[in-house]
């Protein structure tokens, strides 16, 4: 593909990206007329992507087909990453959409450990770290997502094994196991977690569980978004559900890959309560 433009360039990416979508591949005419292009642009971008070896025809329709070229590419990138930092720019796309703090836990004998953060707040007024590393269960965000995750009794029974008096205790901490049902119950309908002032005075967070897809969807990890009370009411958390989905979705499609070398790298100073 030597010698070619910007906009040719462009062009065969476009052609790429759209037969990751058909499995089942496209004709050229088909291809022309997804993205707009002259018959004879489509088949000299289609030659070239074929003799690199990234389409190929079938013999018996005539379409084209993605070679498992492009993905063995991807694989080899991710191959020299682990999941923390293959999911860093997903965090950093996060953190800039949201203006907020971003974290990236995960679950790893019985506990949640905090392992990746991206900040995305820019004023004056921000969540700064403060030390710590496992993620309290009753009193955050992720840990109410991942409470709600599990049989109710065995949840509940987690936290009352280590005891409501959490090293991070905001005013509004649950403290009864009464208080607890009914935040289980309500993180499980509502899908995620929230914390309001309830790890932290001033510190409210919105969570979202990460789940292995090879793995009957077994909980991984978590992603929260947070910051000050002051900017995140409850209308503004609830706003970030969306993007934060999207977030989880992206990182799921990667877990499988990289999971196994996750706790190779170092971890980030875990903190902030969220």
């Amino acid at each position: 593909m030597a010698n070619l433009s910007v906009s040719s360039v462009e062009r065969g990416l476009a052609i790429l990206e759209l037969l990751v979508d058909h499995a089942d591949g496209l004709q050229i005419s088909a291809i022309a007329q997804h993205l707009s292009l002259p018959l004879s642009a489509t088949h000299r971008l289609l030659q070239a992507l074929a003799n690199r070896h990234y389409v190929r025809q079938d013999r018996f329709s005539d379409r084209y087909v993605l070679t498992l070229k492009l993905g063995s590419i991807g694989l080899r990138q991710l191959a020299g990453m682990n999941v923390t930092e293959a999911a860093q720019p997903i965090l950093d796309d996060l953190a800039r959409q949201t203006g907020e703090f971003v974290r990236l836990a995960v679950v790893e004998d019985d506990e949640m450990t905090w392992v990746a953060k991206s900040q995305g707040a820019t004023g004056a007024i921000r969540c700064d770290p403060i030390s710590g590393r496992h993620v309290p269960l009753h009193t955050t965000a992720m840990g109410k997502a991942w409470l709600a995750s599990l049989p109710e009794k065995e949840a509940i029974a987690r936290v009352v094994e280590r005891g409501f008096g959490s090293e991070l205790l905001g005013p509004n901490a649950v403290r009864t196991v009464a208080q607890l049902r009914r935040e289980i119950r309500a993180t499980r309908t509502q899908g995620f977690g929230i914390n309001e002032q309830e790890s932290e005075l001033g510190l409210s967070a919105i969570a979202m569980l990460v789940k292995d897809p090879t793995k009957a969807n077994h909980v991984v990890g978590a992603v929260s978004i947070g910051g000050p009370t002051f900017r995140l009411d409850r209308a503004r958390l609830v706003a970030f559900a969306a993007p934060l989905h999207e977030a989880i979705r992206r990182i799921e499609e990667i877990w499988p890959i990289r999971s196994q070398s996750i706790f190779t790298a170092q971890r980030a100073d875990s903190s902030f309560h969220i």
